[in-house]
């Protein structure tokens, strides 16, 4: 690791870093190809330039506070602090890289108002090469007792009317789950209530995603404009009880804002690619990490069928587990009676469900449990802080926690105490219902997946699942981290066979099922269908060897709704996984990642019968080279996979 600190007297005389002039400051990436302007005038405000193009104008920074006068200007720099910082670290859980370079200059501004009550703020701005991210600091106030924030000032003013994805869930309290729509920036209004990130194409070679990262003591971030202008505003959740304009956080203490973030690329795929999401929280907090383990998950849910709450159909899964060679099974709800009602008790399973002979039977076949809980009875007369040590002499690997659906400050409160009392306890973490996630990963690695995202259970019950809606996933929501999906549907057919119903079915080949695998960023991947819809069934020998993390990753095509490919590296292995619209094509996936030398890549495709047989799949194997361009021919709702091996 590098770290260099630079005095200020340095710093002015520096060019390609950061320039010093009145009250304009400039922090540059490593590259130089992204500036960062803070302007310290009558109000504080940023700017930011990608390629000589200005990709944010002038925007506001600061804070309205109740009974306080706005903190948006009239500052004096106390001290300006310059970082370089250069290094590599090794993540607990490798989403996407084994080893991940956190190479960033970094500029801290200490700022206290000229007069009145002479109030300080501090400003911290960090360039990466992929992006720029900023935060605050807030301290105590004069007056002993809470400061409220009653509105974020900072706003993101976009020339333009780029193209752009946006996710709207209609309010405050969500679980997040939505289609990613394609429209115009102008779309969105002051009464919008945009979710993260949004992402915009400025056209020649340039996009953006807004989004935010480590979110600790603070309210969730949300997107409309200010009504007149392309300026996106930043909403912050209100505290539950308070009005709109209300408070959204209360602190009594020094405060961090989350950071803003601005991912920046040539392509789509710069973003994919990134980890600034990850190096921007801590490093890991876990003294002994090394019982973390990903994998692949059964699961006795509803959605795969009548499953029923019963021993048998949970040993059913648990053998399932087996066979696949996967090293989870998710017993899920009612295990321990009726849920979020003031008698449940989650120390105890229902009549039905011997608990500790299931772990046993589960042991014995090398699988580990998880535990399905509902929050509110996680919650209540807080009975984790007996629960988790509980599970943990059970014997249980891990819990996903569901139906939160808010990100106020007091909810992303309680994440963070369920996530360390887990760590505690030696448990993965799983939330649904559940917000995005913020890059703790890297933090706290037992908080290993999330939902947060329109997946497969929506098949369940909605007509809202296109190809084009799952295409999208990997260029909007997937930019924020893990997603837990829950691939795996083998019921596959046309759209216009498709309809809700049990068992469930799902409207795309089963290639494109399987690219999901690849596609899509879970290192906990619960797998949603019935065993005996898997079970020696065409493509369920790929979900044996597909592995949930990664050493490496590659955007190789693609633009969001018409497809994506993505080559992701395991060992010495490479995976390939691409998923398409509804429209037929063949795309070109140039093999420029391979190291010289001669390869087998074998393939799980459409087949010529897929587009109206959707079950059908084309397996075969054959030669390739580093360098070579592979045609890849996709069915309209169609997919592709292959693993490439050196020989």
């Amino acid at each position: 690791m590098k770290i260099v600190k630079l005095s200020l007297a340095v710093v002015f005389m520096m060019t390609t870093f950061v320039q010093s002039y009145a009250q304009s400051i400039t922090v540059s990436s490593p590259n130089d190809r992204i500036q960062l302007t803070i302007n310290n005038d009558a109000k504080l405000s940023y700017s930011v330039v990608f390629n000589h193009q200005q990709v944010i104008d002038v925007s506001p920074l600061g804070f309205e506070l109740k009974d306080e006068p706005a903190m948006d200007g009239n500052f004096t720099i106390l001290s300006q602090e310059t970082e370089t910082v250069d290094q590599a670290w090794k993540p607990v859980v490798r989403s996407k890289h084994a080893e991940i370079e956190d190479h960033y200059n970094q500029l801290t501004l200490k700022l206290k108002e000229k007069d009145g009550s002479q109030r300080r703020m501090d400003l911290m701005v960090r360039a990466f090469d992929d992006g720029v991210a900023f935060r605050y600091k807030l301290y105590r106030a004069e007056r002993i007792g809470n400061r409220e924030i009653t509105k974020e000032l900072t706003g993101f003013n976009i020339p333009g009317d780029p193209k752009s994805w946006i996710v709207e869930y209609g309010g405050y309290s969500s679980s997040n789950e939505a289609e990613y729509m394609e429209r115009k920036l102008s779309y969105l209004t002051d009464k919008s209530i945009a979710g993260l990130p949004v992402l915009m194409d400025y056209g020649n070679s340039c996009w953006l995603a807004i989004t935010e990262a480590n979110i600790h003591n603070y309210a969730g971030f949300y997107i409309g404009t200010n009504g007149q202008t392309n300026e996106l505003t930043t909403k912050l959740v209100p505290v539950p009880g308070e009005p709109e304009a209300g408070a959204k956080v209360r602190f009594d203490d020094d405060i961090y804002s989350p950071w803003r973030v601005v991912m920046i690329g040539d392509t789509p795929g710069t973003l994919i690619e990134s980890e600034i999401i990850q190096n921007l929280n801590e490093p890991c907090q876990i003294e002994d990490p090394s019982w973390i383990k990903p994998g692949k998950s059964a699961w006795d849910h509803w959605w795969s069928g009548e499953v029923k709450m019963e021993m048998p159909v949970i040993k059913e899964y648990i053998d399932f587990a087996l066979e696949m060679g996967w090293p989870y099974m998710l017993v899920d709800w009612q295990w321990y009676g009726p849920f979020n009602k003031p008698e449940a008790d989650i120390a105890k399973c229902a009549p039905q469900i011997d608990i500790h002979e299931v772990i046993e039977y589960a042991r014995a076949k090398n699988v580990k449990i998880i535990l399905w809980l509902y929050s509110s009875d996680v919650n209540r007369n807080s009975a984790y802080k007996e629960a988790f040590p509980l599970y943990h002499q059970w014997g249980v690997a891990g819990i996903k926690i569901d139906f939160m659906d808010r990100d106020d400050q007091q909810m992303v409160n309680w994440y963070h105490d369920i996530i360390r009392c887990a760590a505690d306890n030696e448990l993965l973490v799983d939330f649904h219902g559940a917000y995005k996630p913020d890059g703790i990963i890297r933090t706290y690695p037992n908080m290993i997946t999330r939902e947060g995202v329109m997946g497969n259970e929506y098949y369940k019950f909605s007509n809202k699942m296109s190809p084009e809606h799952n295409v999208k996933l990997a260029f909007t929501r997937m930019l924020q981290g893990q997603m837990d999906y829950t691939p795996g549907a083998f019921l596959n057919v046309t759209k216009d066979e498709f309809e809700q119903k049990t068992p469930t079915v799902v409207w795309n080949t089963r290639a494109a099922e399987l690219a999901k695998f690849v596609i899509y960023e879970s290192p906990l991947t619960v797998v949603c269908d019935h065993p005996k819809h898997i079970l020696n069934q065409p493509g369920a020998d790929f979900l044996k060897i597909v592995p949930t993390v990664w050493d490496d990753i590659r955007f190789l095509a693609g633009y969001p709704g018409e497809c994506v490919a993505l080559a992701k590296k395991s060992g010495a292995d490479w995976y390939i996984g691409v998923l398409n619209n509804s429209v037929t094509k063949e795309v070109e996936l140039k093999l420029d990642f391979l190291k010289e030398g001669n390869y087998e890549l074998e393939m799980w495709a459409d087949s010529k019968k897929s587009g109206q047989q959707p079950t059908e799949l084309l397996q075969k194997k054959q030669k390739v080279k580093a360098g070579d361009t592979i045609k890849v021919k996709m069915a309209k709702d169609g997919g592709y996979v292959a693993v490439i091996r050196f020989l």
